[in-house]
């Protein structure tokens, strides 16, 4: 029976509940053990194979060094994501459909996932190919599965759901990332070759991304779209169409202007965020590269990072009951900066201060994205949540060129990696100062939601 507020009971919502962190669950092996750790170098390798003697591939006639060519990959994969994100979570609000929209990305991105067993030789054009398959499908099934978080928690419950979803993500992400390195680590033993070690370990990611994404997809249920009345062009067959979409997405971008709190959350979290995701990516290569870590060093700090997050998102969101997910965030940027300021002064030839940290790292990273998540939640208009998510999830793959372009200056300017890394201090404190400024309690009620007791 469903409440007034239009939200089922507790025991559905905590079934609900559930079955969603499972996604985070399923889909978080590919950005920890695809993206951030085997696809990177093995790919490189790969184009490498097939360069010319200039060092150079050709994909669709054009030169690109080989050692770029996964970078520039990801670049394609980003901006079509920007694409295709928008138009997604329109469609699915316009619906009401959500659970087919989140399958078709879903099990689109672990299959080319696991296609990557293919991926030997000099097949660099099919490397490149399932990676922007999959980096799209992960980034728009991510947008759907988000927009059920404002529909299966009340506003008081989304701070500790969304933390425990990212806490699954990153157990998750654990939990796989050592069973490949054992496998990577001890290959000789198992008898087979380096690059098949990694192929077995890149397809791993793929299964188990189809394997548990069946668990949200069976738990989650479908609501009526709020904002079209049936039989209109709202109705499945019209919603499911590329010209409803756009439509709606226009009437989306029109709407923002309309809710200017929400905007300048909006512009916090991109500043801010470009920030935490430079710091994920360019953390390797300044350890590599000032302190001297080797691979090893390097691979063992992204796992405690992973483990950390964990505990860090839980610890969060206890937090953020107590004192309020703005204030939470607030902190966590405080933390932020502190940390970014303590790689600067980090001694070369260290691990242990490098493992020092990483663990500071990701005491605050999984805690971060989780509150922002949950409290974005509060400022989306009902019954446009994909869509907002959309936006959402733009400011978070579509800007993140802004961090490493400054981190890259940086270092191109002054030649040290210290310097690069403190430069990211500006997209903390600048994020932290527009968040201050948000008045979070008049923002959720501009967009016609309820607002929990601590915000």
């Amino acid at each position: 029976m469903e409440n007034p507020e239009g939200f089922a009971g507790a025991a559905e919502r905590r079934r609900e509940q559930r079955g969603w962190y499972f996604y985070d669950w399923a889909v978080s092996v590919f950005s920890t053990s695809v993206l951030t750790v085997f696809l990177g170098p093995y790919l490189t390798s790969v184009a490498e194979a097939a360069a010319d003697g200039a060092g150079y591939v050709h994909p669709l006639g054009i030169p690109v060094r080989a050692g770029s060519y996964f970078a520039y990959t990801v670049s394609v994969s980003v901006l079509l994501s920007v694409l295709v994100m928008p138009l997604a979570g329109a469609v699915a609000d316009r619906s009401g459909r959500k659970k087919p929209i989140m399958g078709v990305f879903a099990y689109l991105g672990a299959a080319a996932t696991t296609g990557m067993f293919f991926l030997e030789g000099d097949r660099y054009l099919l490397g490149g190919a399932l990676l922007v398959v999959a980096n799209v499908s992960y980034a728009t099934a991510v947008v759907v599965y988000n927009s059920f978080l404002p529909q299966i928690a009340t506003p008081a419950e989304r701070d500790a759901v969304s933390s425990r979803g990212w806490a699954f993500g990153y157990a998750s992400g654990s939990l796989v990332l050592v069973a490949n390195l054992a496998l990577f680590l001890g290959h000789e033993s198992l008898g087979v070759d380096e690059g098949t070690a990694v192929r077995i370990c890149l397809a791993s990611a793929g299964l188990w991304w189809a394997v548990f994404a069946i668990i949200p997809l069976r738990r989650l249920r479908e609501r009526p779209a709020a904002h079209t009345p049936t039989g209109s062009a709202g109705s499945a067959a019209g919603g499911l169409s590329l010209r409803g979409g756009w439509r709606q997405l226009a009437g989306t971008l029109r709407d923002l202007r309309r809710y200017p709190l929400t905007l300048m959350f909006l512009l916090a979290y991109l500043l801010y965020n470009d920030g935490v995701q430079t710091v994920i990516t360019q953390a390797s290569v300044f350890g590599a590269g000032e302190l001297g870590m080797d691979q090893t060093t390097l691979i063992g700090a992204v796992l405690l990072v992973q483990v950390l997050a964990v505990v860090g998102a839980l610890l969060l969101g206890r937090l953020a009951l107590r004192y309020g997910a703005k204030r939470t965030i607030l902190g966590s940027l405080v933390a932020w900066t502190a940390t970014v300021g303590a790689g600067y002064v980090l001694p070369a030839g260290e691990p242990v201060w490098f493992f020092v940290l990483a663990a500071a790292i990701g005491m605050v990273l999984g805690g971060t994205q989780a509150l922002s998540r949950s409290l974005y939640a509060q400022l989306v208009p009902p019954g446009k949540e994909a869509e907002y998510f959309s936006l959402y999830e733009v400011s978070d793959r579509g800007t993140s060129w802004l961090g490493p372009l400054v981190f890259g200056l940086t270092y191109q300017l002054t030649g040290s990696y210290r310097d690069a890394i403190i430069s990211l201090v500006i997209f903390f404190v600048l994020g932290f100062v527009l968040l201050l400024r948000v008045p979070v309690r008049r923002a959720v009620a501009a967009v016609g939601a309820a607002a929990p007791d601590r915000i």
